[in-house]
């Protein structure tokens, strides 16, 4: 499923406007973002957390030159742990 997908199931389950529909996952998308940039999370119970997490500098292999090293920086990466009610769909459980 696609963004467009997601917002028409929002819009018909929800009972709303495509566009309303359109615009609660635009502000969910920007709020996310918003609060990773930040350095905190964003916790949906049941259904995970989205974290920001820093990747450390390391060595790396110019792949187009094998033979040349090359330094990867640090970067910020966005990370998300599966909430117990997830999981448990997932192995069928509920």
């Amino acid at each position: 499923m696609n963004k467009a997908g997601l917002i028409e199931k929002i819009a018909e389950e929800a009972d709303v406007p495509r566009k309303k529909a359109e615009d609660m996952i635009e502000v969910l998308v920007k709020t996310i973002i918003s609060e990773l940039k930040a350095g905190g999370e964003v916790t949906i119970a049941g259904f995970g957390t989205f974290l920001a997490r820093t990747r450390h500098a390391r060595g790396g292999v110019n792949p187009q030159k094998p033979t040349e090293r090359i330094k990867i920086p640090e970067v910020k990466v966005a990370k998300f742990k599966t909430g117990k009610n997830l999981k448990d769909a997932l192995k069928g459980k509920i």
